[in-house]
């Protein structure tokens, strides 16, 4: 326990604080047990069957928000977790039309008691990222899963948050390869491909996406300094 996790305890638990700190104790993310988290200004709900957001996909949403008009477009949220990307991007610019997109049944639950708590209209799929989907896009954005499975996270995380929103095969590539090879055929002629990266993965997966895609490629820092987002732009 941290005293910052115990003071969010007690600014924002509303049940029973012994049993909290408890909870806390035993190695519970202080998010699970507070139920929600703010991001980007809102309140979405959070448990075990969702990744928690973080700070970093806040700035994947403020890259989204500087780059779209807020008009007629429809953009597609691959792996939407807690749907904090969709409903964030759907509250700010009310004109366009979002779809939503996660494999586990137990995520699109929670995302839309959240598109519903957040009263935005979402479309929300289930199904493996760009599989289910049937229409074109101007716009895919996604923060998938991109850990290796090798890789060293903390105790917190890798005990509590679903792995399936964490790990990737290919040493965290094999979802952004699978989109960028197969997204082609959802985008309309001119588009936006927006990514979250692992910190060094970004010249990698613009190799992948010139590979694939005629497009041009940026790779853009987080407020720490490291490769962060991928803006792909389709002409």
């Amino acid at each position: 326990m941290n005293n910052d996790d115990i003071n969010y305890l007690k600014k924002y638990y509303k049940g029973n604080i012994d049993d909290a700190l408890k909870k806390l104790g035993q190695g519970v993310p202080v998010q699970y047990i507070v139920g929600d988290v703010d991001f980007y200004g809102n309140i979405i709900k959070v448990d075990k069957r969702v990744l928690i957001p973080r700070f970093e996909t806040e700035g994947l949403v403020e890259l989204a928000l500087e780059m779209l008009p807020n008009s007629n477009i429809d953009l597609v949220d691959l792996g939407t977790g807690s749907g904090c990307i969709a409903i964030t991007i759907k509250k700010k610019l009310s004109n366009i039309n979002v779809t939503a997109v996660d494999i586990s049944s137990d995520a699109i639950t929670l995302a839309r008691e959240n598109a519903k708590i957040n009263n935005v209209d979402i479309k929300f799929v289930e199904g493996d990222m760009l599989n289910p989907l049937t229409g074109k896009y101007d716009v895919i954005i996604s923060n998938p899963p991109y850990i290796s499975y090798d890789e060293d996270i903390m105790d917190i995380v890798k005990n509590n948050e679903p792995s399936i929103a964490l790990y990737a095969k290919d040493n965290g590539l094999y979802f952004y390869k699978e989109i960028l090879k197969n997204c082609s055929k959802y985008l309309k002629d001119k588009y936006y491909i927006l990514f979250e990266i692992g910190y060094n993965q970004g010249e990698k997966i613009k190799e992948i996406a010139l590979k694939y895609l005629n497009c041009e490629v940026k790779i853009k820092k987080d407020l720490q300094g490291f490769d962060r987002y991928i803006i792909i732009k389709g002409n």
